[in-house]
């Protein structure tokens, strides 16, 4: 196995909850199966993943698909999931190719989706430009809207999210991610708004470790979907809660692929809906992720539409965003010779 470090600048600095960030560093990871070459990504993001140090680390100890980290923190995680995942998807990747399969494909259990509808993501701003960024968005083919709430007064949000309504008009779905950032009282009284202007779900309303506060809140006639609170709390106690309506669920963070799969396959028996999303991934995660979207029957709108934050990228996408959608690759593994000067260490 061979580890490649980049570091790629976003258009703009995004704000998370350990600060913010204005570039995203990794690895680019190439694992050899049956003489095929596969391509993985290890992007850490803190908060999520471990550091990048600690990612680096648990890189260099791999040296092929045997020596993948099986061990897990408290939260039922990879202790290292970014160096997992990353490890995880080459390996994948090179059986798919060997195989002449997809990487969709090779990890469904059905005939994979050709297409991946996606959301597009309305930031926090002004009620005009809100009402603006949806309106946007749907003239682009999108037909799922997420806008990002919290960081205001509740009535702002909620005259925010009657405009986001306005402008989207009946037919398009809607969501609203809090980001963990309101109280109880704040998160009942914001939910009943988002049942009256019929939204599909509000994600993460309550922080983070307060995962029976969010089994609380369901039933007010809106969905709840959790995000944050797997990387915390982990996903088995999360479904074990019924804590949620939607998994909002990340490969990066949650250790590759498979486990991704493994996690929605779980979900789907509790009749809990999966969202697959990145961590603001290079274009080899981005694509995986898709992939992995594309293996699950009947998934919603996903967060996939995450390549356009970034100034630059480790190749060009050959699963752009179009109308709304995504078209996943139909060449062997990850988009069949997309990647092929990728495959190649540098000399």
């Amino acid at each position: 196995m061979e580890t490649e470090p980049f570091s790629l600048d976003l258009r703009s600095p995004l704000s998370t909850a350990s600060g913010p960030i204005s570039r995203r560093e990794g690895f680019l990871v190439r694992v050899e199966h049956d003489g095929v070459v596969g391509l993985g990504e290890a992007t850490p993001l803190p908060g999520w993943t471990e550091s990048y140090a600690e990612c680096e680390d648990a890189l260099s100890g791999m040296r092929g698909p045997e020596s993948l980290p099986s061990e897990t923190g408290e939260a039922g995680r990879p202790r290292r999931p970014a160096a997992r995942h990353g490890a995880e998807l080459a390996v994948a990747t090179a059986e798919a190719r060997a195989a002449g399969e997809s990487l969709a494909a090779f990890l469904a259990d059905e005939t994979p989706a050709d297409t991946v509808a996606v959301n597009a993501t309305v930031g926090d701003g002004s009620v005009d430009a809100t009402a603006g960024a949806t309106r946007e968005a749907v003239e682009e083919g999108f037909s799922t809207v997420k806008v990002k709430v919290g960081a205001r007064d509740p009535d702002v949000d909620a005259t925010r999210l009657r405009a986001v309504r306005e402008a989207a008009g009946d037919d398009v779905g809607l969501r609203a991610d809090a980001n963990g950032a309101w109280d109880v009282e704040t998160a009942r009284r914001m939910l009943d708004v988002a049942a009256e202007l019929d939204f599909s779900y509000v994600e993460q309303p309550l922080p983070s470790a307060d995962v029976e506060g969010h089994a609380d809140l369901r039933g007010r006639g809106v969905g709840v979907a959790l995000d944050e609170s797997l990387a915390t709390a982990g996903p088995a106690r999360v479904l074990a809660a019924d804590a949620a309506d939607a998994l909002v669920c990340k490969p990066m963070a949650l250790g590759g692929p498979i486990r991704t799969l493994d996690v929605a396959r779980q979900a789907s028996e509790r009749g809990v809906d999966v969202v697959v999303t990145t961590t603001i991934d290079a274009v080899i995660a981005r694509v995986g992720a898709v992939h992995v979207a594309a293996a699950l029957p009947d998934v919603p709108a996903c967060g996939l539409a995450t390549g356009a934050m970034l100034a630059d990228d480790l190749a060009p996408d050959p699963a752009p965003v179009e109308g709304g959608r995504i078209r996943v690759p139909a060449g062997p593994g990850l988009a069949g010779d997309a990647f092929s000067a990728l495959r190649q260490p540098p000399e």
